[in-house]
């Protein structure tokens, strides 16, 4: 299992979303606070919850702070789920045959 809170990190509709605005370029954290009706504190908090997952990083520009991705954590959630996925494909294989079978006259 990862080590870090991955889980809980994406548990958050708006870090999933900053998650998809760094993914698409890093971006100033004031950047990433006008693309929400949160206040910028609420922002900031949801940046921290990210920086101590290892989901982003943090690069100081001046009075600037630019957020990239880092998806390393994102790989060993994969992997961790991996097993669980293998298992909902064959179950959605035994529900298509059974259904199948139901369909033969």
């Amino acid at each position: 299992m990862p080590t870090v809170d991955v889980f809980g990190a994406l548990a958050n509709p708006i870090r999933r979303r900053i998650l998809e605005l760094v993914r698409e370029r890093p971006r100033a954290a004031g950047d990433i606070a006008s693309q929400f009706d949160v206040r910028r504190p609420a922002v900031s908090e949801h940046l921290q919850v990210l920086r101590n997952a290892g989901l982003v990083t943090e690069e100081v520009r001046g009075r600037q702070r630019i957020y990239h991705l880092d998806a390393t954590p994102l790989t060993e959630a994969q992997a961790w789920l991996r097993p669980f996925e293998r298992y909902w494909r064959q179950r959605i294989h035994a529900l298509s045959d059974t259904l199948s079978e139901e369909e033969r006259p």
